[in-house]
């Protein structure tokens, strides 16, 4: 450009157009200037820009520099915005690389941030930032780190939908969800038709991501159930046909006699299975349940001298709900543990893997052994459960032909 036939070699002074409104002046000045120093300091809240002009002038060497600070800095101030960036410059393509430095990792780690810290690490600000597609990957994964149970799922995109509506929202997480309810009741007064919020022209925009809420495990607890009715944001079609869909698997577990999963689908574990989770704050003895109906398996979870313990309760102590006497359950199950450093990263993690347990009444079976070195409190658990084997077409279609004859 400066030598040469160019017209730009005979010219005092060049412009470049820049479409890119990421790109600014400080970022030019960085991008040339690596041109001549092996290192460059960037700072987390430069990368973007950075990343932007290194990309527009292929510069390998500080493209790499950008992700490997992208990686090294993702937090709750920063992973939207890495994760835009990735997508924004051609870094979504996992197949896509520089010099076999793959920058659809860097988008990648920051998706995994999040489904470990959605749920466990709340905040207004990252809610306000999350698109409904970036939502939407999130809420439909199998590893999405749920803290307690789906409803708490339910609650969480409940108040991201208000903060997606009313974005000059600044309160405090504690006040969030009171001032979420009080919106979307006063938005069911508004309507004149009896619709769902989503099905309305405001809440239409968010249908793709509540799709992906395992309502099943939702309306198996009472004062959930409660809860989804009288919010009125979920079409009630979509009720009507999980209350359906759990009404068979019920009669399938106390009259067709099913004993659980026989074998590992993963496909059905992925996209069906029970997401839960519980924090332990510091070493000690726990023992807990989680809440809803299961099919008469009354699963206790014990976390004692560094280990996890699954119980299938019957007769020993007290439940609240119906029990199976069937004389061996099955449950295909995945046990996660993670422990976060201060800006959301894993310090530690462990998993089972998909497995399929096997449960006497009132038997136990140790599911994991912690090694002392890795324990760092607090502690969080996150487990996916089946508890019932999946429909077999066969049989639903037999269904509908004895109730067509």
């Amino acid at each position: 450009m400066f030598s040469g036939s160019w017209k730009e070699s005979s010219m005092n002074i060049i412009e470049l157009e820049i479409p890119d409104q990421n790109i600014d002046i400080e970022a030019l000045q960085v991008a040339f200037g690596s041109l001549y120093r092996d290192d460059v300091l960037i700072k987390p809240s430069r990368v973007v820009a950075l990343l932007a002009a290194a990309c527009m002038l292929q510069l390998d060497g500080l493209i790499q520099q950008c992700g490997e600070t992208m990686k090294e800095t993702i937090n709750a101030k920063t992973v939207c915005g890495y994760y835009n960036s990735a997508g924004t410059y051609g870094l979504d393509s996992v197949k896509k690389k520089r010099d076999n430095y793959t920058f659809g990792s860097r988008m990648l780690r920051c998706l995994e941030w999040l489904l470990n810290n959605l749920m466990t690490h709340q905040s207004v600000e990252l809610f306000k930032e999350l698109s409904i597609n970036l939502m939407k990957q999130l809420i439909s994964s199998s590893n999405l780190f749920v803290m307690q149970v789906e409803m708490d799922v339910y609650t969480a995109l409940k108040k991201w939908m208000f903060l997606q509506l009313v974005p000059s929202w600044n309160g405090s997480l504690k006040q969030l969800l009171t001032e979420a309810d009080a919106w979307f009741a006063k938005r069911r007064k508004d309507f004149e038709d009896d619709i769902a919020f989503l099905e309305s022209e405001q809440g239409n925009a968010f249908l793709s991501v509540f799709t992906h809420l395992r309502l099943q495990y939702i309306i198996s607890d009472l004062a959930s159930a409660r809860i989804i009715e009288r919010d009125s944001l979920i079409p009630s079609e979509w009720l009507s046909s999980v209350y359906k869909q759990q009404w068979f698997a019920m009669l399938r577990a106390e009259q067709d006699n099913d004993i659980g999963p026989q074998e590992i689908n993963k496909e059905e574990l992925e996209g069906n299975s029970m997401r839960c989770g519980r924090k332990l704050a510091k070493d000690g003895d726990y023992c807990w349940r989680w809440t809803g109906f299961n099919f008469g398996f009354d699963l206790l979870v014990t976390y004692t001298n560094r280990y996890i313990i699954f119980k299938r309760n019957t007769l020993n102590q007290p439940c609240s709900g119906s029990v199976s006497l069937q004389p061996r359950r099955n449950i295909a199950f995945r046990l996660r543990l993670a422990s976060f450093d201060s800006s959301g990263k894993i310090i530690c993690s462990r998993t089972t893997g998909y497995q399929i347990l096997t449960l006497e009444k009132d038997q136990e079976q140790v599911v994991m052994n912690l090694d002392s070195r890795l324990l760092i409190f607090p502690l969080y658990i996150c487990c996916n459960f089946l508890y019932t084997s999946p429909e077999k077409k066969a049989d639903s279609e037999a269904l509908l032909d004895n109730s067509e004859t």
